[in-house]
């Protein structure tokens, strides 16, 4: 948890914010069914990136890929998340991270 807060802070908080909630239709929060539910796609949106829709709603910044980021970063990190902000979810497995890279290849 500790990795994946630190990452949290250095690449997803400006746009998140410190208590997960985003910034109206700027970035959605991150207290939603999207994050506590499928894996495989909340591994693919930080792989590739999301367009500007989510849960019906439209902000005005999508989510970027971040292609240089690392298994174990995109694991963690999606860990913290999926434990912060009033979730409560399973971890993210690396070997689910990497599934997920070769699924989308």
């Amino acid at each position: 948890m500790d990795s994946g807060k630190m990452i949290y802070s250095s690449h997803c908080l400006s746009c998140h914010q410190a208590d997960g909630q985003g910034v109206a239709n700027t970035s959605p929060p991150l207290d939603k069914k999207i994050v506590s539910g499928d894996k495989k796609n909340l591994i693919e949106i930080l792989i590739r990136g999301q367009i500007k829709k989510e849960g019906g709603e439209v902000y005005q910044h999508g989510m970027p890929p971040d292609p240089g980021m690392k298994d174990q970063e995109i694991a963690d990190v999606l860990t913290y998340i999926r434990n912060s902000f009033g979730n409560k979810a399973s971890m993210i497995k690396v070997s689910e991270v990497e599934s997920a890279r070769v699924a989308l290849k």
